[in-house]
């Protein structure tokens, strides 16, 4: 009885020992994981951090939004946390937000005519007298890209100054608004 009990004992911790060597091939221990994992963990939390820029979010940079509003255009809207530490000319900052603008004719660097190619020269805008498109030609007055302002901790404002010449904070926001027949009036967020 004495030699079964021993050669199960003996079946029992060579069986056990053979887990632990299994497992022990299976795993890997942490100083010695391959790097890419550190790199795939690094490059998710960039996505992550970059991801977060552009949510509705507070922005610590300038908050640039680009709102088609009526025209319902999406080619042209964005809502981008553009990264500045220091007062930065709105041109700049809408550079950096990959926001593409074409001035008026009499304007070039001061008004917006077109955001991102909208609206487009051959779209019809409606308004309360019919339709209109825009030639960036100065001569429509019943719409247009609207710029506002706000500060960190304010209200949207009409900007005073032009693209060329206005100068952005960091905690601002900047918003590009198509405004027709004065509505919107001003900015909704």
């Amino acid at each position: 009885m004495t030699l079964t009990k021993t050669r199960t004992a003996a079946a029992s911790t060579f069986a056990a020992a053979g887990l632990l060597l299994t497992l022990a091939a299976c795993s890997t221990p942490a100083a010695t994981q391959s790097t890419s994992s550190a790199a795939a963990s690094t490059a998710a939390a960039s996505t992550s951090a970059a991801s977060s820029s552009t949510s509705s979010g507070p922005c610590a940079g300038v908050k640039v939004i680009v709102d088609s509003a009526s025209l319902k255009q999406s080619a042209a809207d964005t809502s981008v946390c553009v990264p500045v530490d220091a007062t930065t000319p709105a041109a700049k900052v809408l550079e950096e937000a990959k926001v593409k603008i074409e001035g008026t004719a009499k304007y070039p660097t001061s008004f917006a005519c077109r955001v991102n190619g909208v609206p487009a020269a051959d779209f019809d805008i409606k308004h309360k007298g019919g339709t209109i498109r825009e030639a960036c030609d100065d001569k429509n007055t019943v719409s247009y890209w609207a710029l506002w302002v706000k500060p960190a901790a304010g209200t949207w404002a009409y900007a005073q100054e032009g693209l060329d010449s206005l100068k952005l904070n960091p905690g601002e926001s900047l918003e590009l608004l198509y405004t027709v027949d004065n509505e919107p009036a001003a900015p909704t967020a």
